[in-house]
């Protein structure tokens, strides 16, 4: 059975000593951070500074190699803790990931009613209860390919939804997406955590991040360089590396 001696601890996720290895490449260097429930963390840094790796070790998509990880109270050891901690957090990736010869509504019905044994009326209930949450119930009987990006990754999120979990994890959620679209799947995002959800969000959109962060996690060379609220992220940054990332993508 899951270890659950963390339960009712008040935290999220806790990260302790994490370390990931990638042949001789270390990718991720002794990683501590805890998230409240609730809590909006934004983690942002440099292009390969081991952000996306860090939340897919989360729910174990990324095997850590050192460290120790706890979701939800759950010890994450072995395959039982592993499969209990997927079932509490989803996922939206930079890329949609949906199947192409689904409509919509399959794609959001299929796992609830695998994983979460629904039946079908109900899984679909579920899914235009969450196609209405992202603002496009009428998309439910077409395919993905006749979409919009931006429509295909508010899908991306209504499908994580469906599986109701207490942790959201968002990898880039946009940064395959045209210019124009980016705003809706953000605003979507943003009305999730004006919700109370927990989550975790991976992103280079600062306007969003003063919006949406309770916390900011600046990540560079596997290492968790600083933290802070955003005002003080943004008006006082700590460190060097900070105020240079800052300078650079605060540019554009």
């Amino acid at each position: 059975m899951p270890d659950k001696s963390h339960a009712g601890s008040g935290k999220a996720i806790e990260i302790k000593g994490l370390n990931k290895w990638y042949g001789d490449y270390h990718a991720l260097r002794d990683i501590d951070l805890t998230v409240a429930h609730g809590e909006r963390i934004v983690v942002c840094g440099p292009s390969g500074s081991g952000k996306s790796t860090l939340i897919r070790c989360v729910n174990s998509l990324e095997a850590h190699d050192q460290g120790r990880i706890v979701v939800d109270g759950t010890v994450m050891k072995d395959a039982a803790s592993i499969e209990a901690i997927r079932s509490e957090v989803g996922m939206v990736f930079q890329q949609f990931n949906l199947f192409p010869h689904l409509t919509i509504m399959q794609n959001l019905t299929l796992g609830p009613m695998k994983a979460r044994g629904l039946s079908r009326k109900d899984a679909q209930a579920r899914a235009m209860k969450y196609l209405e949450r992202v603002q496009i119930p009428e998309q439910a009987h077409k395919k993905p390919g006749a979409l919009s990006g931006g429509q295909q990754q508010r899908v991306a999120i209504a499908r994580s939804l469906c599986m109701e979990p207490k942790i959201m994890l968002f990898d880039e959620p946009t940064s395959a997406l045209d210019p124009e679209m980016i705003s809706e799947v953000l605003d979507v995002i943003i009305d999730l955590a004006d919700s109370g959800m927990t989550m975790i969000v991976v992103t280079h959109e600062m306007g969003f991040a003063r919006r949406a962060a309770d916390r900011m996690v600046f990540m560079d060379r596997g290492q968790i360089v600083e933290t802070g609220t955003p005002e003080d992220f943004f008006e006082r940054p700590k460190t060097k590396r900070c105020k240079t990332f800052l300078k650079q993508i605060l540019k554009h």
